[in-house]
């Protein structure tokens, strides 16, 4: 008996090193990435509204609308207000506590403006609405749920900056819905999300998160909960073009690279 088989029983030693049946056996990798491609092409477009809250603070309003390809809309507040929106072409902000209204043309390559999108608009999409980010070595491995008697567990190892970190997404199977995600460090601290509720659609034989809660250390830190949920809503060009109200400050700007960081004088 190899060694490799040796280590896959012993990661897998659910019912030792039998034989595993079709149903036992998890899914390689390949196949969840395709699953999961093919569950985004499904999901083209979608509205959602509801409120954030850390333990000890308020909950935060927010809405969001997303049509693909790449067209965002969210919105922070009130009171205090914030839109931001990307209609393929401009960038807008919107500040209603200061009265102030930013459009910005972009000169950014196309790699740093997917990233400059995906950090403005991440905090307005919950796990669930994308697919997660896999690493070409990530392991699968199967699962149970309290929601999902069948589930696969996909496990990586992070690297660069987040190097020592092992995040584990919990999927239901075959469907490949979000349920969980869980990162821990080397030291043992340790933080996740759980999926307590959802919201079903039959037509698209898919489910999202309508509740989601969020845990440090063994404790419930905070939460995320959708009052409203539209999946492949109807949502026009126009709305990802934002024009200024009546009375705001009104400025036109650029995305730009950022200068490299000069080396100390002397150096």
């Amino acid at each position: 008996m190899s060694k490799r088989f040796l280590l896959l029983c012993a990661l897998t030693a659910l019912t030792g090193c039998s034989k595993k049946s079709g149903d036992d056996a998890a899914a390689p990798l390949p196949e969840v990435k395709a699953g999961l491609a093919a569950r985004e092409a499904k999901l083209k477009s979608y509205r959602i509204a509801g409120t954030v809250q850390d333990t000890g603070l308020e909950p935060v309003t927010f809405t969001f609308e997303y049509r693909a390809p790449q067209r965002l809309r969210g919105t922070l507040g009130p009171p205090a207000s914030r839109t931001f929106a990307w209609d393929g072409t401009h960038f807008f902000q919107q500040l209603d506590g200061e009265r102030r209204f930013s459009t910005f043309t972009s000169e950014l390559p196309p790699v740093k403006l997917a990233g400059f999108l995906s950090e403005t608009f991440h905090p307005f999409m919950p796990e669930g609405f994308r697919a997660p980010l896999l690493l070409s070595h990530a392991a699968v491995r199967r699962a149970t749920h309290p929601l999902a008697p069948r589930a696969v567990e996909l496990v990586q190892q992070l690297e660069g900056e987040a190097a020592g970190l092992e995040m584990v997404y919990v999927l239901r199977w075959p469907q490949l819905d979000f349920l969980g995600r869980r990162t821990g460090a080397p030291g043992g601290a340790a933080a996740e999300e759980r999926v307590e509720e959802e919201h079903c659609d039959e037509a698209l034989a898919l489910c999202v998160p309508k509740r989601i809660s969020r845990w440090q250390g063994g404790k419930r830190v905070g939460e995320t909960v959708l009052t409203r949920v539209e999946l492949n809503a109807t949502l026009p060009n126009d709305g990802f073009t934002l024009t200024a109200p009546e009375g705001y400050d009104v400025q036109t700007r650029t995305l730009v690279e950022s200068a490299p960081t000069p080396p100390p004088a002397g150096g």
